[in-house]
């Protein structure tokens, strides 16, 4: 039985090793011999994700073809992939892609420090901003003043207030996808929306296709639930959706679900356009794949070409729901201790999840689904939401400029929107970087946390939660970590120093 759970094409391999960016040899350095520079070339691939660990690499004779090198060249590299772990094979079953077993997966998460900490540490861990106040207080000072009808009631609404519940569905209606308020279930933060899709959709084994990189809690959480994740590589740079991968992947793996960020996605900050949604939908109902498309970021849209509307939402490629499921939530656009989520769907896949829930937790705090009506209902959202907006993008610019100034060899694409910088670290190693960073303190978590098995080695992730001179201490504290880095120090040589914006 194969290993794999999809395929590498020879012209494709081949396309991706031409489009690699080689870097300048040191002086004295001598050129590698081809198979060693073809070896070289398939573990970067892997090691920044271009490659999916799992992925079916073509036979020798079809790739030497495709090469135009020698048989014997294909072999000889994928022997030493073999002998350094990033290759293995089956008679009959052909060769795929894999990471070293001395590789593993970073095992914290991305839980935010505690506010004691932060005194001494900058905490880029989480893409989490302050409440956008006054909205927080006015909203839940609205809620207290709405609160005693249901006081009186049982509390339990496992599909959410039934008020909450049409107030999502009139918005999605006002972005021209009609919806119904049975379409709708109010959930606890998008995580709790994903664990419940999960659950219903992808028992233990079940196969479920992921971008390459995604985000990090909801990996963790899909690994936990035992299902089996199938990477999919974004395009070249990094900067969008390669359909044709999807496709093929969604065709050969038949994955039950697909979970794609397609509004500023979690970490790239990429942005997929209309076509790409329609050609995603597409793909995801000939392979019978549900489609989960995650819009918490949806709303975060930073710069103004953007102000008189995004792209058609996914699911409106698909209004009845039959193939697209849309989870989204407060914690991203308001505040992530608003903890509302919910999930947009046919309503045979909302009545069964809500019939699911009682095994669960039942049901979402009554509160807090009164203070997110509040806010939508009077407008509150809306301006909340532009504070937001403002925030972030101040952030992101002066956290883009501090990175320039002190780590001018750090490359990234400024996303349009969005929380997060996914940034190639100047050939080092991210895990090394978030382990150096501990100690400077600046807490940053490594690129191997959005990947699949260890992919992602060379990058980091950034959010756009600090500012101004903050922003700039963070860099720099950044630049100090990579120092130690590049030195292969391994005792604390610049400790930190309190810092107070």
């Amino acid at each position: 039985m194969a290993h794999w759970t999809s395929a590498v094409g020879a012209a494709q391999l081949a396309r991706l090793l031409t489009s690699q960016q080689h870097r300048p040899a040191g002086p004295g350095s001598r050129r590698p011999p081809a198979y060693r520079a073809l070896a070289d070339g398939i573990r970067l691939l892997v090691l920044e994700g271009r490659v999916p660990v799992a992925a079916r690499l073509p036979a020798e004779r079809e790739l030497a073809l495709s090469l135009t090198v020698s048989r014997t060249t294909v072999a000889a590299a994928y022997e030493a992939l073999r002998t350094e772990g990033f290759l293995e094979s089956r008679r009959g079953a052909g060769s795929w892609t894999a990471v070293p077993a001395g590789n593993p997966l970073p095992a914290r998460g991305l839980e935010p420090l505690p506010p004691e900490a932060l005194g001494s540490v900058i905490d880029l861990g989480c893409a989490s901003l302050p409440a956008p106040e006054p909205w927080l207080t006015r909203a839940v000072q609205g809620a207290l003043e709405e609160l005693p009808p249901y006081a009186h009631t049982h509390g339990d609404y496992p599909a959410g207030l039934p008020a909450l519940r049409s107030m999502i569905a009139e918005r999605y209606t006002a972005r021209g996808i009609p919806t119904m308020p049975e379409q709708i279930m109010v959930t606890t933060g998008a995580m709790g929306a994903m664990d419940a899709i999960c659950h219903l959709f992808a028992g233990r084994g079940e196969r479920i296709a992921v971008e390459s990189p995604s985000y990090a809690n909801i990996l963790q959480l899909m690994r936990e639930a035992g299902a089996r994740l199938v990477p999919v590589a974004m395009a070249e740079g990094l900067t969008g959706w390669d359909l044709d991968r999807w496709r093929q992947v969604l065709r050969e793996s038949a994955p039950r679900l697909a979970y794609v960020v397609a509004d500023f996605h979690n970490p790239t900050g990429a942005l997929a356009d209309e076509d790409q949604r329609r050609r995603l939908v597409d793909a995801a109902r000939s392979a019978g794949t549900v489609l989960v498309a995650d819009e918490t970021m949806t709303e975060l849209w930073l710069d103004e070409e953007y102000a008189a509307g995004m792209p058609r939402p996914v699911c409106g490629f698909d209004p009845a729901g039959s193939t697209v499921i849309t989870v989204g939530s407060a914690s991203k656009a308001f505040w992530a201790g608003m903890r509302i989520g919910w999930v947009r769907a046919a309503p045979d896949v909302i009545r069964s999840l809500v019939a699911a829930r009682a095994y669960a937790d039942l049901g979402t705090p009554v509160l807090e689904q009164l203070a997110v009506n509040w806010l939508f209902s009077t407008g509150g959202w809306e301006q909340a939401v532009e504070l937001r907006r403002g925030q972030a993008r101040e952030n992101r610019d002066a956290l883009v400029a501090a990175l320039r100034r002190e780590l001018p060899d750090w490359e990234f694409e400024v996303p349009k929107g969005g929380l997060t910088l996914w940034v190639r670290a100047g050939g080092l190693s991210g895990s090394r970087l978030a382990e150096a960073g501990e100690r400077v303190g600046v807490r940053v978590p490594s690129g191997p946390r959005f990947g699949v098995d260890g992919a992602f080695e060379g990058y980091v992730r950034l959010p756009f939660t600090v500012g101004g001179a903050v922003a700039d201490e963070a860099a720099s504290r950044l630049a100090a970590a990579s120092r130690l880095v590049k030195t292969g120090a391994t005792s604390d040589t610049e400790s930190p120093r309190t810092f107070v914006a």
